[in-house]
């Protein structure tokens, strides 16, 4: 992202996420589409199955060759895109899902499905890998809208994906199909005029990195656990439909449901859960729920309501899960985000892949509640490979981690000041409003008789599997250079720090409050979030994080308004105030 605007400096209010570009717009509808693609099929397996004169374990194909593809093409994914640039693998991939979706509606036999299917894997992992980060760089509004329009697509894909399957199948199996192509045309051709070509990176990505990464123990042993959770997971979205014993539309309601819990919890109440427990404890607590809700469909197999109810509770487990994996992963990590992400998303999806076809050897063998069984046993199975990796995930999240630090980081960027005075020290981040909340910060400094110490937060974002950088670090000293020019313009006595983070607001909350102990710092100030109050308020958020852990007085700086200290108590009231 580039430095905040200059125009920043002179109105206090920040642009709303949803005021955007069409080149963000036009990728934003392409992720909706994109993550409809696993829910789309679930409410056709059974019309798939008896138009076609399919068993179930055939059937499930459609997922196994979908999903190992994609696992084998995230591999390469970001050598491909660090060598032809970003627009032209989101083109290929947008693409190649629209041709394959296509081909995938005139098949006439499951085996053209399962193959074409697989190519729709492809397209997939060329898409998804780059979709963040075009997004984050051509979004307006600073990196916390374009996390949220991303956020906000990635809820919709999952929610609509099945209510549109299941619409389109009750006309005709094919027509989920059919429509993912018509959809993701209408993408890559808005793609192709509104996206413009984007720089590309300086260095490139080799193909055997994410391979090589796994030699990480920590990053090895997170990959492990995701592939048992997602072995357990992808069990039951390929095969809860069947003894549900619902028409497509039905079941497009039930993964509906299923699909609302996973946005709901992964977007609002994982990070909520992490910040107040610890990332490995709610996962220990999160697996043992979903093995429960496993073994139970597992057991009233022969009862549909059972299992309906089950699935849609399952889709809570799931979003904590998703969230937390992924943030987990990115802890540990001592190589970059991207390449942890292609690393994990390979054993992710790998897990993914294979379990549907095992599960439908099983059933076959045995009788349909065998492949239930067998991921219930996988969800606890993860348990001792996480425990494993407890230390190095603990030891990450207090700065004492295995290899390259991947918790938040200090830099200096300008000279100290000579003045021994305790300073006022104040967090902004990538956004059109920092330069107003410098200068509200700078006033609070000035009639305390304090240098004020501008940190600028420069994070990674971790959204599922994917990871992507809101700046550079050049121009985040470009940034904070630029604010303190302005500043001693004003007479202001300042320095500067870039603290870098991995996506973990908390983590960089609890690091500037250590920060600021250190230096002795008379106050913090934070400003406005462009995320909006809920986020910016809510518990495992930057702002909570630092008011909790901070040993100094916390303020919210407002242009035009005093100063607000923040307490438990006040920031209650801000949530309160904002729902």
């Amino acid at each position: 992202m580039s430095a905040p605007h200059a125009k920043a400096a002179g109105h206090g209010t920040a642009a709303s996420p949803f005021q955007q570009p069409k080149a963000v717009w036009a990728v934003a509808f392409a992720c909706v589409i994109s993550f409809m693609g696993i829910g789309l099929v679930d409410p056709i397996l059974p019309a798939l199955a008896q138009s076609l004169h399919a068993s179930p374990s055939q059937v499930s194909l459609l997922f196994s060759s979908y999903l190992i593809v994609t696992a084998v093409a995230m591999l390469i994914v970001g050598w491909f895109s660090s060598r032809f640039g970003a627009k032209r693998t989101l083109v290929t991939g947008l693409a190649v899902i629209v041709v394959f979706a296509a081909l995938a509606g005139t098949s006439g036999s499951i085996d053209g499905i399962v193959g074409f299917r697989a190519g729709w894997g492809l397209g997939n992992a060329l898409f998804i890998a780059t979709s963040l980060a075009v997004i984050v760089a051509s979004a307006s509004g600073g990196f916390g809208g374009a996390i949220i329009l991303y956020e906000t697509a990635l809820g919709l894909g999952i929610a609509v994906g099945p209510l549109l399957g299941g619409e389109l199948g009750a006309i005709s199996w094919r027509g989920p199909f059919f429509g993912v192509a018509v959809l993701m045309a209408i993408a890559l051709v808005a793609t192709l005029a509104f996206v413009p070509n984007l720089p590309k990176p300086e260095r490139r990505t080799s193909p055997l990195a994410p391979l090589k990464a796994l030699r990480h123990r920590g990053l090895l042993t997170m990959g492990i656990m995701a592939l048992l959770y997602n072995w357990g997971f992808f069990t039951m979205l390929g095969y809860a439909p069947y003894p549900m014993e619902l028409d497509a539309h039905q079941l497009g309601l039930v993964f509906t449901g299923w699909g609302l819990l996973v946005a709901a919890f992964s977007v609002f109440f994982a990070p909520r859960l992490q910040a107040r427990y610890g990332t490995a404890p709610v996962l220990y607590a999160n697996l043992v729920g979903l093995s429960i809700v496993m073994a139970v469909i597992a057991a009233g197999v022969a009862t549909p309501t059972v299992v309906i109810v089950a699935v849609i509770v399952s889709g809570a487990f799931i979003g904590i899960n998703n969230t937390l994996t992924t943030q987990a992963v990115m802890l540990v990590s001592p190589v970059e985000r991207p390449v942890a992400s292609s690393a994990y998303g390979f054993l992710r999806f790998i897990g993914g892949g294979l379990a549907p076809y095992a599960a439908g050897k099983l059933a076959d063998a045995t009788d349909l509640s065998v492949p239930f069984y067998l991921g219930a046993a996988t969800f606890l199975l993860a348990i001792p490979v996480l425990a494993c990796g407890h230390r190095l995930l603990r030891q990450a999240e207090t700065r004492t981690g295995e290899g390259k630090p991947v918790t938040p980081t200090f830099t200096p960027v300008g000279p100290a000041p000579s003045t021994g005075t305790p300073p006022v020290v104040v967090a902004v981040g990538a956004h059109e409003g920092a330069a107003v909340i410098v200068d509200a910060a700078a006033r609070l400094a000035r009639d305390s008789g304090s240098p004020l110490e501008v940190v600028h937060v420069q994070q990674t974002a971790v959204v599922e599997e994917q990871a992507a950088d809101a700046e550079d670090f050049e121009q985040a000293r470009a940034t904070v250079t630029a604010h303190l020019d302005r500043l001693a313009a004003e007479g202001v006595v300042a320095r500067g720090q870039i603290l870098g983070s991995v996506g973990d607001h908390a983590a960089a909350g609890r690091a500037l409050a250590r920060h600021a102990a250190e230096v002795g710092a008379r106050a913090v100030a934070v400003g406005r979030s462009p995320r909006g109050p809920l986020a910016q308020f809510a518990d495992g958020s930057l702002t909570a994080a630092l008011t909790h852990a901070a040993t100094c007085t916390v303020v919210l700086v407002d242009p035009g308004s005093e100063p607000r200290p923040l307490t438990a108590a006040t920031l209650s009231e801000l949530r309160g105030a904002a729902s």
